[in-house]
């Protein structure tokens, strides 16, 4: 939920944190802060508000330390304010900590804490651990690193740390567990951050430090990392980084959500490149292949997600239901892996990821793994969590994704899972040979059609402004395009802070049809294939109670055209892939909408990208 950034070596420190913060300012912006070390002394700079806020503060001035660190901060302990801020410092001063997670049992080791001497300024969980550390120091008359190793062996809860000593002026402390730390690997020099996006112009070389890993920087020398259970050493493994810095610049957009928007067809291009031969009708994943019979023998598929991705995760099952006759289920991680969920030894579990950090679903996983079920991955960060702990899987290949909220994410997620239900399908032989082919050469046209949908951003921005007032909104979709109903509503209400709810269209009469009138905007999903009759009949009960409609319906439409106030018109398709279709223009709507409401689009109030904590 927070970023990190750290920095040891021969360049600046300054000028690389604050820049590597900006990066990570998706990931949490109430409050930022750093900490470096020059000339035998510590300075902090903290501030609520955006890393603009501390260069404000700053004022220009940049410091010759080779040694800092910074954290722009997405509060879970105290509310956003300057004391509360991050680096927090322990009571002597001699250390100061960044850190992104949830200590759960700060409580108890604080008053533990406060009977020994020290005291507390701050709301956080951060203070407490700092503290622990210093504690530990004292008592145990042990390096930092060994300090830090035993204090968390006391902790309860996620954590990225950096650690930082006074006294020790080159070296920095790194830890995790169930929040994401990646190390860069320049000469002489080290970079430590919630992700790669910090130094990806230094260094194409990468550590990505495991569960429950410490790692000691020094410039001096090579990374040192011991496991912090049983102290075993670890031998350090670096890989390429596979990132540009033109990949995470926004590229002349006004907004990184409007370029992901538009990103789309060559993400769902990348993600289907050496995986579909529509021309020979093969789709090949080895992930698949390898693990065939394990689906096709599978009990059922059990599918855990959250937020936009457990979106993904419902198209999921109406497709492979539809494709293979496999029964499917689908679970918010967060339930799931407090519900005590009965899974079978030939249950399999896919999991669907974003970031591949999300700590509920990677709880659900574990869970899945210790009760003998298969698990596979469906993320788009290459060396993340999931991608790491699942059995095997499958890599979305949208790209950085650094808008809050999530879009090229979701049409690639679909675009993996068409590739699965279609592999499966054919392989059961629950496909017939024309639906197959059908279906591959309608999979390798979606680019193509996306790029049609983009075209009519000027008229989507048109109706956006006349519903840019608007307070509530409902979204309705049958079969495929309930989930995608779903998705448009989250997508208004996380960027625009309008009230807006997805339904099954023929739900609407069980209730919320008693909140249409003539200032609820309506958004109805129409296509030609799909229920259009049913849907059309919905449409004519919201009109003759003056609702006003925004319809998304298939080229040529003319039956919906006459009952809507406003009409998007989409390529038409079968109907298991009109849910990426119909997805585009409520993206565009959301944003377009939100613009027009002054608001932050990339950084949405009280959200943050990639959630590492309950």
């Amino acid at each position: 939920m927070c970023g990190i950034v750290a920095y040891v070596g021969h360049q600046k420190a300054q000028p690389i944190v604050i820049k590597g913060l900006k990066r990570l300012e998706y990931r949490g912006y109430d409050s930022a802060g750093i900490s470096f070390f020059n000339n035998d002394t510590l300075f902090t700079y903290k501030t609520k508000g955006k890393v603009s806020d501390l260069e404000e503060i700053l004022n220009g001035e940049v410091s010759d330390a080779t040694i800092g660190m910074g954290h722009t901060r997405w509060a879970t302990h105290g509310v956003p304010n300057n004391v509360n801020a991050h680096p927090q410092a322990s009571n002597s001063g001699n250390l100061v900590v960044v850190h992104n997670g949830i200590i759960e049992n700060y409580a108890s080791l604080k008053e533990e804490l406060i009977s020994r001497g020290f005291e507390f300024h701050s709301d956080t969980d951060t203070e407490v651990l700092v503290n622990l550390i210093e504690d530990v120091q004292k008592k145990e008359k042990v390096k930092l690193g060994k300090a830090v190793q035993i204090a968390l062996s006391q902790v309860v809860g996620a954590y990225a740390i950096v650690v930082f000593d006074k006294r020790k002026p080159n070296e920095l402390i790194a830890a995790r567990l169930g929040s994401p730390l990646a190390i860069g690997v320049g000469e002489n020099e080290f970079f430590v951050a919630s992700d790669a996006t910090p130094f990806v112009e230094y260094t194409k070389n990468v550590i990505y430090l495991e569960e429950e890993h410490l790692a000691i920087i020094r410039r001096d020398r090579e990374v040192r990392i011991r496991k912090i259970k049983n102290d075993k050493l670890i031998k350090p493994y670096i890989e390429e980084l596979k990132l540009s810095l033109e990949n995470i610049q926004k590229g002349g957009y006004d907004h990184f959500m409007l370029k992901e928007i538009f990103e789309q067809p060559k993400a769902i291009k990348d993600t289907l490149r050496g995986r579909l031969l529509s021309n020979e009708g093969i789709i090949t994943l080895s992930s698949l292949r390898e693990h065939e019979n394990k689906f096709l023998k599978a009990r059922r598929i059990l599918i855990v997600a959250c937020g936009t991705s457990w979106h993904a995760g419902l198209v999921a099952e109406y497709m492979i239901e539809d494709y293979t006759r496999i029964p499917v289920e689908v679970e918010y991680a967060s339930e799931f892996r407090y519900r005590n969920p009965i899974i079978f030894p030939d249950d399999i579990v896919i999991a669907i990821s974003q970031s591949g950090e999300t700590a509920d679903t990677i709880a659900a996983i574990n869970i899945a793994k210790e009760k003998g079920a298969f698990v596979y991955g469906i993320c788009n960060v290459v060396g993340s969590t999931i991608s790491r702990i699942t059995d095997t899987g499958c890599y979305t290949h949208a790209g950085p994704e650094i808008g809050v909220a999530s879009t090229k994410a979701f049409t690639t997620q679909i675009t993996v899972v068409s590739l699965i239900a279609l592999y499966l399908g054919k392989a059961n032989g629950t496909l017939s040979r024309f639906q197959y082919q059908e279906s591959v050469t309608e999979l390798d046209n979606l680019p193509t059609k996306v790029e049609s949908i983009l075209s009519l951003k000027s008229y989507i921005e048109e109706v956006a402004h006349s519903f840019k007032r608007a307070k509530n909104c409902i979204y309705l979709g049958r079969g495929y395009n309930f989930p995608v109903a779903l998705e448009g509503a989250l997508k208004l209400k996380e960027i625009s802070y309008i009230h807006a709810e997805g339904y099954p269209a023929a739900e609407m009469k069980h209730g919320p049809i008693a909140l249409i009138d003539k200032e609820m905007p309506v958004v109805v999903i129409a296509t030609k294939k799909g229920y259009y009759e049913k849907v059309v009949s919905n449409i004519q009960e919201i009109k003759s109670r003056e609702g006003r409609i925004i319809a998304i319906v298939s080229e040529g439409d003319t039956q919906v055209k006459e009952l809507a106030d406003y009409c998007i018109e989409i390529p038409e398709s079968s109907e298991s892939f009109a849910a990426i279709l119909s997805t585009i223009p409520l993206q565009l709507l959301s944003y377009y909408i939100a613009v027009h409401r002054n608001c932050n689009v990339d950084q949405p109030r009280n959200l943050a990208k990639s959630v590492t904590v309950e």
